[in-house]
């Protein structure tokens, strides 16, 4: 009982890693508003930069990819430190070192989880893309690298970031299956992928719609755009 305690644990750690709300505090300290209140109401550096300018959103995009890395890498060693003491053992018939994996998944989908659903804002954030590069960074940085390339080369060319992060997203399912890595990292990195695509369910409408704002253009431009291009 104690070690699973200690195991929860830990993904609560983990969660809390993530629900660190970076681009709220930005908003606050640099302009003292809740930058849920404006331009597309998410935390993460999109909205940052829109609202407060680029080197803020620099500042927070760093800090939500060191709260995915930070996560995956605190799992990495907590839970084989957890069968070190003979206090907290796990049970006899559970071999840790296969389990260790799995528990590293978990941390993944907790610190994730953590960025876009933050304990601190009533459960509100950011859509995870960031801080999802940090855990695959953590995990794979040559598929961390493939995926953040896709974002790049993506944002260059069209200038939309929901579309890049997407993108990015279903590259590291490709490349971290094509790897050689453990089964709970790809399905990890399936699942989390997953979840920040759902976490840009309003960004795809916008797509579909052709209202999605590019980057350095505000969601009231963009609208004004496409209703001034549907009447020709």
């Amino acid at each position: 009982m104690i070690f699973w305690t200690a195991s929860v644990a830990g993904l609560a750690v983990a969660y809390l890693f993530g629900s660190m709300p970076t681009g709220y505090l930005a908003g606050k300290l640099l302009k003292g508003i809740d930058i849920r209140q404006h331009g597309s109401k998410s935390t993460g550096a999109t909205n940052v930069l829109r609202t407060l300018g680029k080197w803020p959103a620099l500042l927070v995009l760093v800090v939500d990819v060191l709260k995915g890395a930070a996560a995956i890498m605190f799992a990495g060693w907590y839970y084989p430190w957890l069968g070190t003491l003979p206090s907290v053992a796990p049970p006899t018939a559970l071999d840790l070192q296969s389990w260790v994996p799995w528990f590293v998944g978990l941390a993944g989908l907790a610190v994730l989880l953590g960025h876009g659903r933050s304990i601190w804002l009533n459960f509100t954030g950011g859509k995870s893309a960031a801080t999802g590069l940090g855990v695959l960074l953590a995990l794979s940085w040559p598929a961390a690298l493939g995926a953040a390339a896709v974002f790049g080369v993506t944002l260059a060319m069209l200038r939309i970031v929901s579309l890049s992060s997407m993108l990015a997203a279903l590259t590291a399912v490709v490349l971290i299956c094509g790897f050689e890595q453990p089964l709970p990292y790809r399905l990890l990195v399936i699942s989390g992928s997953l979840y920040v695509i759902v976490r840009h369910r309003a960004n795809i409408q916008r797509l579909l719609a052709g209202t999605e704002p590019r980057l350095g253009q505000s969601s009231q431009e963009s609208n004004v755009k496409s209703s001034a291009e549907s009447k020709i």
